[in-house]
């Protein structure tokens, strides 16, 4: 009877001494790339590795213990949504990010960097407009939305006008700070030169503000994302990313959810690794990044 009894526990503690040795090797794997050096290639390579063992655990775990696939489904079941949703999905990153987000961010920002310029021209302007830009800020994305869609209708400009709010006040208080980074022995060569405003901010301080700027693209990059999805919710015509997640989780069908999810992740993650790319070949000159 107690041979009996112990002969199933003998699978799940070897089962366990299995997964613990997994475990081991992909930490020590993990490690000993990250350890190298020399090569660009090694650190989005290390990452890679890092991502393709976390995917080979989680397929593991939720085949062994068996999860509902409407709580955590498979990997393998995500790439199947993937692969047989392809065309739903690319009309939905065409209607949030081609659209709404690429309108939404580009005209939010642009504002900005405007308002901030008119601010620092002007800066009486500081005690009327910069209030009224905080409290832009301040206002729910989940009050906010419901207006626009109201105002601007159920397609796609009324989620940019959610995106130009989210990220207008990020650019101007950037843009504000980077304007005032240049030194006082660079203001004093350019007043010794006898140069004027526009030349000044030209040839000085919008140089010395580009690295703040590109701080608040690469952070309002991942907010219009956000905010155009949870826009979305809120009305939307029949496609988007945030349209897709909110009417395919009332229908459990969890793999097109996390499809959708995966698709908005990987577009954020480019987004914000080109313009890391970009303001390293735009701000080449600047310490913090000839130290990368």
């Amino acid at each position: 009877g107690l041979l009996l009894a112990s002969r199933p526990e003998a699978p799940a503690a070897g089962y366990g001494l299995a997964l613990l040795a997994l475990a081991g090797l992909a930490q020590l794997s993990v490690q000993r790339l990250a350890a190298l050096d020399g090569h660009p290639a090694l650190a989005p390579a290390t990452a890679g590795l890092a991502g393709a063992w976390a995917l080979f655990f989680w397929e593991l775990l939720v085949h062994t213990f068996e999860v509902p696939r409407v709580l955590l489904p498979a990997p393998s079941l995500i790439l199947q949504a993937l692969r047989d949703h392809a065309a739903t999905l690319g009309s939905d990153f065409a209607q949030t990010v081609l659209k709404a987000v690429a309108a939404g961010y580009l005209l939010g920002n642009l504002l900005g960097v405007a308002t901030a310029i008119a601010i620092d021209r002007a800066p009486f302007l500081q005690r009327g407009l910069l209030p009224l830009a905080s409290l832009t800020s301040t206002v729910p994305l989940v009050g906010v939305a419901p207006i626009a869609v109201m105002w601007f209708g159920f397609d796609w400009p009324s989620k940019a006008a959610v995106i130009v709010l989210m990220t207008f006040f990020p650019a101007l208080v950037s843009t504000l700070a980077g304007l005032n980074a240049a030194g006082k022995l660079e203001h004093e060569l350019m007043h010794s030169y006898a140069a004027g405003y526009r030349r000044t901010l030209l040839d000085l301080r919008l140089p010395a503000a580009l690295p703040f700027i590109f701080g608040a693209l690469k952070v309002n990059a991942t907010l219009a994302l956000i905010g155009a999805i949870v826009a979305e919710f809120f009305g939307s015509p029949t496609s988007g990313l945030g349209f897709r997640i909110s009417t395919e989780a009332a229908r459990m069908n969890m793999p097109l959810v996390w499809g959708a999810i995966v698709v908005a992740s990987v577009t954020g993650s480019l987004a914000y690794a080109l313009l890391v790319r970009l303001e390293r070949r735009v701000n080449f000159w600047h310490p913090s990044v000839r130290a990368r």
